[in-house]
């Protein structure tokens, strides 16, 4: 790929971060997009050449490494990426970091052009055309070197692996494709592909168009880490409404809400008939702090190894033997008897309220 510079109008041997990007952008950028947006801020302040190679070479990375990064910081709006008509990386403009508007008309900040290996400063333009921010997510028609080049990367294998580990089967040369699709047009990580797949199979679903419509949908909402699309699931998954709607909540569930029932579906694994039983439970119970009540009776089942809801009537059994056999039996019921004797709904709430 040709060499081009990172430059602005005035040079200090010192290379400036805005605050903004530490404060909002670092966090969710792996090591790799971290270094590499990073030299090429010092690059600019130098005014210094440089090419994808150049830091492929530099920080041990490939070149498809490399460029995913690049994407990476294109579709936060903190670059943009220019080719030619080869369709070769020619120029690299930085953008202002500091506007957090959507960058659909933005001037750039810094423009990054190719230049021969020793580069003199150039004379900042006297205007700079917008950028025109035209995303589309159409698969494009792979040709057969475009799948054997993407075979025989050693981080491809990999992702090929990981992928027929989860669906069970040889993949296709169609979904090799559509896999090739996610790194090099939606330019998802091999961390973000892994939980892509990882996620629908979790859903039952192993369908590549499935599995395809998820994987646009994250690119179109920005999602570039596997922290990223774990957030956006939490507002998705279904049996979240479910609950919802069975403790008598009409909002949108909180993040709080939506890891209580992360909690109990994937930490404990509990199916969701057990989950609305609980849940059932926890509304007869009280009209108040109702996912606090849910936890303790499922963290309650988690403890005594229930699994079924058969096991739920053994725990009922158990604790109304119990009780009959501590003193006699006043009314109320079975239900009633083991609410009381395994749940002090009052303490709980007094416990609640005073925190």
């Amino acid at each position: 790929m040709s060499r081009f510079t990172v430059y602005q109008d005035h040079y200090a041997d010192t290379t400036i971060v805005s605050n903004l990007f530490i404060d909002e952008y670092m966090k969710d950028a792996n090591d790799a997009q971290l270094k590499i947006y990073l030299y090429l801020l010092r690059m600019m302040s130098a005014h210094l050449p440089t090419s994808v190679s150049d830091i492929a070479d530099k920080f041990n990375h490939t070149e498809k490494d490399v460029m995913r990064a690049l994407k990476y910081w294109e579709k936060s709006k903190l670059l943009a990426l220019e080719y030619d008509e080869a369709k070769n990386l020619s120029g690299i403009r930085l953008l202002d970091v500091s506007d957090k508007k959507e960058r659909s008309d933005i001037v750039p900040l810094a423009p990054v052009v190719p230049l021969p290996a020793k580069a003199v400063a150039l004379e900042k333009p006297s205007a700079v055309k917008p950028i025109e921010q035209t995303v589309t997510f159409e698969k494009p028609a792979y040709t057969l070197d475009d799948l054997k080049e993407f075979k025989n990367n050693e981080e491809t294998a990999q992702i090929l692996f990981v992928a027929e580990q989860y669906l069970g089967k040889t993949l296709s040369p169609t979904e090799i494709k559509t896999i090739l699709f996610f790194s090099d047009k939606l330019g998802f990580s091999a961390d973000l592909i892994d939980y892509l797949i990882e996620y629908c199979v979790e859903k039952g679903k192993k369908d590549f168009r499935y599995i395809e419509k998820v994987a646009i949908s994250w690119a179109e909402e920005g999602i570039t880490t596997p922290k990223q699309a774990a957030k956006a699931a939490r507002k998705y998954d279904k049996i979240v409404y479910d609950v919802m709607k069975a403790l008598g909540k009409s909002t949108s569930p909180t993040k709080a809400e939506a890891d209580y029932v992360t909690k109990w579906s994937k930490e404990y694994g509990f199916t969701s008939d057990i989950i609305m039983e609980a849940c059932s439970r926890t509304v007869l119970a009280t009209d108040k702090h109702r996912f606090e009540y849910a936890d303790s009776i499922l963290t309650s089942w988690h403890n005594g190894n229930v699994h079924h809801k058969a096991d739920i009537k053994l725990m009922d059994d158990a604790f109304s033997k119990k009780k009959s056999a501590s003193k006699p039996f006043s009314g109320g019921g079975q239900f009633n008897q083991f609410m009381q004797n395994d749940y002090d709904f009052d303490a709980l709430e007094r416990e609640i309220l005073s925190n």
